[in-house]
């Protein structure tokens, strides 16, 4: 994946998600060595970590197979998780795309009871919240590792960073669709938040783009524009027969690479793993850690104002590519120390103790010398090897508007509707 350009202080831009190789079996060697692993079944198909197709684990599928009663047709991948795999689908009763998102069989986790619930909640508002994806269907599906709750979407389109990734090499968006796509997830979390809902995982990887109807086009045409489905064949190490609640072959996920995003598309929040309603708050998120709120890292009482933070973090990478805070080898305690220098106000006092324990022996004083939030901004937009279309006072306002959000007390975060009420979004 392609690593965007970026000042020395912060390495490498959040962007990046590794797909790391989880190995499923561990071979003793000689008393007293160190273990050897080697993975069970390999595939030469990077995709789902292979050994979560156990008993409770992911469901095995395969492309051209029909779900729930012959009427969703399995045609591609389109991506994978820690909780599920999910596939694009047509829909054979409807005649339209659709995403189908298949959970693993350990039907009690959490996340994907809390997604389920906010994401009916979501679909009997009406008028229908614009910026965040739409719910069409859900199902139970019975297979060799379980029972596994089946979610169906509207089909949208790649992600933030993987429309970087493929159509922007200086690693960063465009100042003008940077402007449209952040307010516009505004618009989508305003939406959320005076329905008392929290998305609890607001990232980048969390907006996808909308893509124009495309219902007409047929299974091969849109097959072909999304790219033939990469497999690879899964065999065991060992050469013993496959179980069966082992897939045959794998599928790589299409990067929708071939269309060309612009303006004219809008943004839509998804992933509400992690989301909750003010009478059901979880004791802690786990949002990534470069843009995880500080009151859930200090144990505190958390409510929808985490995605406030999360939010100031996210307008931060929409315009400079990366977060404000160190994504490298990056822990909660050098998380912390980041995040004094940057925010407007001072550690809440509740918070000292654990500080204090946080830092323990490793206390060092702070970096007289490190850039505000503000010098940070301008630093990263300007000094940079690509040319800049926002103005200095266009970067002096968003600034403005993100340290309104990078606050530690979270009473004193503005609102998403207080930012989108900021002339600055409609100049």
């Amino acid at each position: 994946m392609a690593i965007a350009w970026v000042v020395s202080r912060r390495p490498v831009p959040f962007r990046s998600i590794s797909r790391r190789c989880i190995f499923s079996k561990s071979i003793s060697t000689q008393p007293g060595k160190t273990q050897i692993h080697q993975p069970l079944y390999i595939s030469p198909v990077d995709a789902e970590p292979l050994h979560r197709y156990r008993q409770g684990g992911y469901h095995t599928v395969t492309l051209g197979e029909c779900l729930k009663s012959g009427r969703y047709k399995v045609l591609h991948k389109l991506g994978w998780g820690g909780y599920s795999t999910v596939w694009l689908a047509r829909d054979q009763r409807d005649d339209v795309y659709v995403a189908v998102k298949i959970c693993v069989a350990e039907m009690y986790h959490i996340g994907q009871k809390r997604e389920l619930e906010t994401l009916k909640k979501l679909a009997f508002r009406h008028p229908r919240l614009q910026h965040t994806v739409h719910l069409l269907d859900n199902f139970d599906l019975k297979g060799p590792n379980g029972s596994h709750n089946c979610l169906v979407y509207e089909l949208l389109g790649p992600n933030i960073p993987d429309t970087i990734d493929a159509h922007f090499p200086a690693g960063r968006l465009p100042g003008r669709l940077a402007k449209v796509i952040a307010k516009q997830s505004l618009i989508g979390l305003d939406g959320l938040h005076q329905m008392n809902i929290a998305h609890g995982d607001l990232h980048t990887r969390n907006l996808a783009f909308s893509i124009p109807c495309i219902d007409n086009v047929t299974e091969g045409q849109f097959t072909e524009m999304l790219g033939k489905p990469d497999i690879g064949y899964v065999r065991r190490t060992d050469g013993k027969t496959l179980e069966p609640g082992i897939p045959e072959y794998v599928v790589r996920p299409s990067l929708y690479r071939t269309h060309s995003w612009n303006l004219a598309q809008s943004v839509k929040i998804i992933d509400f793993g992690e989301s909750f309603v003010h009478t059901t708050i979880p004791q802690t998120l786990h949002t990534p850690l470069p843009v995880r709120a500080p009151e859930v890292i200090f144990q505190d009482r958390i409510d929808y104002r985490v995605d406030l933070w999360s939010m100031g973090c996210m307008l931060f990478e929409l315009f400079v590519g990366q977060p404000p805070f160190d994504s490298f080898l990056i822990t909660p305690t050098i998380l912390v120390g980041q995040m004094q220098e940057m925010a407007s106000d001072d550690l809440p006092e509740r918070w000292h103790g654990i500080w204090e324990t946080m830092k323990g022996d490793h206390d060092e004083p702070p970096d007289s010398n490190a850039p505000n939030l503000q010098e940070w901004l301008e630093n990263l937009y300007f000094d940079s090897p690509h040319s800049p279309d926002l103005t200095k006072e266009d970067i002096a306002r968003l600034g403005q508007i993100i340290r309104s959000l990078l606050l530690f007390e979270p009473s004193a975060r503005a609102s998403a509707k207080q930012v989108l009420d900021d002339p600055w979004f409609d100049e």
